[in-house]
């Protein structure tokens, strides 16, 4: 596993959606921006600590059958429908729109994830962040950030602290959601030696001159600042990573 992959070396770093990773499976449309599975680039295995963004789509009445992890933080995004999540902690829980789920995979946990709706599909982001330390206790946490807490500003929604009611994860790594109008914007300042990666989720904006639509990404490195403008209404996630 390659953690400080090789989109380094630039300011900025655009990786397009059409150019990650596809599977077609029928029941699950899957999307990654990093090497995961079957899917394999060298030139893209992470980020820093970021390791897996998948965008998955999951056909009605469909889902992950139960399976395992270890020694990853696993943040799931809700973007369209409900995820019903059960795992070997006890933990039985729906995840919807706004909602973060944080799963600590630590000494090892099982679990699925499943659309229980007959009629809707249902679209999320799987992100793996690896974890500080390995042989952690497994965890889960769950809270949800509505649209207008988002709204115009980036808000934190995972930290290493728990800082303003976020989820938290067992890395120095930080994630902000935002939904920006058209003409708004919000600026994140990056602590020297820290990196970013902005991965939109719907619609489109500015990152500094690039222009990130639906599915895009972009790594920032050696800058002060990340200035994200909004062009239609859209939404994003913001990794302040070390």
């Amino acid at each position: 596993m390659v953690a400080r992959g090789s989109l380094t070396g630039m300011a900025i770093q655009v990786r397009r959606a059409k150019e990650r990773g596809h599977g077609d499976h029928g029941w699950l449309d899957t999307w990654h921006t990093f090497s995961f599975s079957d899917y394999y680039d060298p030139r893209f295995m992470g980020f820093r600590v970021l390791r897996v963004i998948n965008e998955d789509t999951v056909a009605p009445g469909q889902g992950f059958p139960t399976h395992g992890h270890r020694d990853m933080e696993i943040v799931s995004y809700v973007l369209e429908g409900a995820l019903e999540h059960r795992d070997s902690l006890g933990t039985g829980s729906v995840i919807r729109p706004g909602d973060v789920q944080r799963m600590s995979a630590g000494t090892g946990v099982r679990h699925s994830e499943f659309n229980g709706s007959p009629t809707e599909p249902v679209h999320f982001l799987q992100i793996w962040i690896e974890p500080a330390a390995r042989g952690i206790a497994p965890g889960y946490e769950q809270k949800a950030f509505g649209d207008a807490d988002k709204r115009d500003r980036l808000r934190l929604v995972a930290s290493p602290d728990g800082a303003e009611g976020s989820v938290t994860i067992h890395q120095d790594a930080r994630v902000y959601a935002t939904r920006l109008e058209a003409g708004r914007e919000v600026v994140h300042r990056l602590a020297p030696g820290r990196h970013a990666w902005v991965q939109v989720t719907r619609g489109a904006l500015m990152v500094g001159p690039e222009r990130l639509a639906h599915g895009d990404g972009a790594a920032i490195s050696g800058e002060g600042a990340v200035t994200l403008t909004g062009e239609q209404d859209a939404e994003a996630l913001l990794f302040d990573l070390p």
